[in-house]
């Protein structure tokens, strides 16, 4: 099986500066070219049989440019959306950093400002990854795009990386992740690819 773990493209709240997480914010035009130049780039070198997608807009748009270039119908999934940051969602880092100051040493199953904990999160990804697994033969190709928290969790539930560790798995805006899975071993034959949004 092989999985191309993709982020969504340029948000209009990466422009603004604000905290994302679940504020479903559009794709700027940028975005899209970008959400196009990847799905270009997927159709031409990989032949999926399966797209899975946040219901996030910037996902969700993200997503829609890679069917209309594959084919293929998407599999709309809300635990594939990005990290539930609560109160702070929407607010600019100012305004978030005076309201909500951040609480050190919160252990990982608590969470404050009605967020979910890093347990939560992990357990999510990991929910949703044993379902695509378990949905799709060692033939399948997959794509599944998503957010920059959730693709960190992806890699953690599937590599079994211990909950709040300081770990990070950085991707551009349509950063493409490629992971072989196997019965026996799984392999990251690429991580954050590029090379299709260069110079956009």
């Amino acid at each position: 099986m092989t999985i191309l773990v993709i982020r969504h493209g340029e948000s209009e709240a990466d422009l603004l500066d604000v905290h994302e997480g679940r504020a479903d914010f559009e794709l700027t035009e940028r975005g899209h070219t970008q959400a196009e130049a990847m799905s270009r780039y997927v159709a031409e070198n990989f032949t999926l049989t399966k797209i899975y997608a946040s219901t996030l807009k910037r996902a969700a748009h993200t997503a829609q440019h890679l069917s209309e270039k594959t084919g293929v119908e998407i599999t709309f999934d809300s635990d594939l959306m990005e990290f539930n940051n609560g109160l702070l969602a929407g607010l600019s880092r100012d305004d978030a950093a005076r309201r909500y100051p951040e609480v050190k040493d919160l252990p990982i199953d608590q969470a404050v400002y009605g967020q979910e904990s890093k347990v939560a999160f992990r357990s999510r990804a990991v929910k949703v990854l044993d379902r695509i697994l378990s949905e799709n033969d060692s033939e399948t190709v997959i794509a599944v795009i998503t957010h920059g928290g959730m693709i960190n969790q992806l890699y953690g539930a599937l590599f079994h990386i211990p909950i709040g560790e300081n770990s990070f798995f950085c991707t551009a805006d349509t950063g493409i992740h490629i992971w072989k899975i196997s019965e026996h071993q799984n392999y990251i034959l690429k991580a954050n690819l590029e090379d299709h949004a260069r110079g956009l």
